[in-house]
């Protein structure tokens, strides 16, 4: 494995912030597209509608970053305390870490020599790094960043929220199929691509992000209008 030590941002963090960024559009558009559309069912008054949509956007994306932030903090600070721990029984008990580490390598398909041997090559190069990515799967060099999934969550968030936003304001009366249409080609591309980051075939995922997200503005659609009538 080539590690850079000169990159502050690797593999691992990269991938942690496109999955806050999915998620954090995804959950911009459905809430927010769910919120305009109530509102707009219950009211004509587009001041009102984009009084509502901002807020939700402003609301929704501070929550997204700091969710994510206090999510993403808690995993940092376990993989920091993993290190310290491992660098702390490497200092008292070397022998039995590098022991530990052979059983590690054998377990992973290696005749007890090849390992003995590997291990030792391993823990002469740099022996935290062998130890914490054998038995923790962590990079030492690449410790998750709470600050770069934050952002990213709560960018996506406004970007995904500003799609239905701006549809439902639009000056017409088809404004409805308008929005349901750019939410769903939304929604598509958000199931696809938190598919293909996970591995999975994107196919369902689109088709359960697609229809979550259609269900959740018929129903506060119908919601709004209901009470618009009765309240009104």
């Amino acid at each position: 494995m080539v590690h850079e030590h000169g990159d502050t941002e690797g593999l691992g963090n990269r991938l942690n912030w496109l999955r806050a960024g999915v998620l954090g559009a995804n959950d911009g558009i459905v809430s927010t597209a769910g919120l305009v559309m109530g509102v707009a069912g219950a009211t004509s008054d587009r001041t009102a509608i984009l009084i509502a949509g901002v807020a939700a956007l402003v609301a929704g994306a501070l929550s997204m970053g700091a969710g994510e932030y206090v999510s993403v903090s808690t995993q940092r600070d376990a993989e920091l305390s993993l290190i310290a721990k491992e660098r702390h029984d490497l200092e008292r008990m070397p022998e039995e870490e590098l022991h530990h580490l052979t059983g590690l390598l054998e377990d992973r398909g290696l005749s007890p020599e090849v390992a003995r041997t590997a291990a030792e090559e391993l823990t002469a190069k740099d022996v935290l790094r062998a130890h914490a990515e054998f038995e923790f799967g962590i990079d030492i060099d690449d410790v998750t960043n709470p600050w770069s999934a934050a952002l990213a969550s709560m960018v996506s968030f406004s970007i995904g929220a500003l799609l239905p936003l701006l549809t439902i304001l639009l000056p017409t009366p088809e404004r409805f199929y308008v929005t349901a249409v750019a939410v769903a080609a939304a929604l598509a591309v958000t199931g696809w691509t938190s598919a293909r980051l996970g591995y999975a075939h994107p196919l369902p995922a689109v088709i359960r992000n697609v229809l979550g997200g259609v269900f959740a503005m018929g129903v506060t659609l119908l919601i709004g209008s209901v009470l618009g009538t009765r309240i009104g």
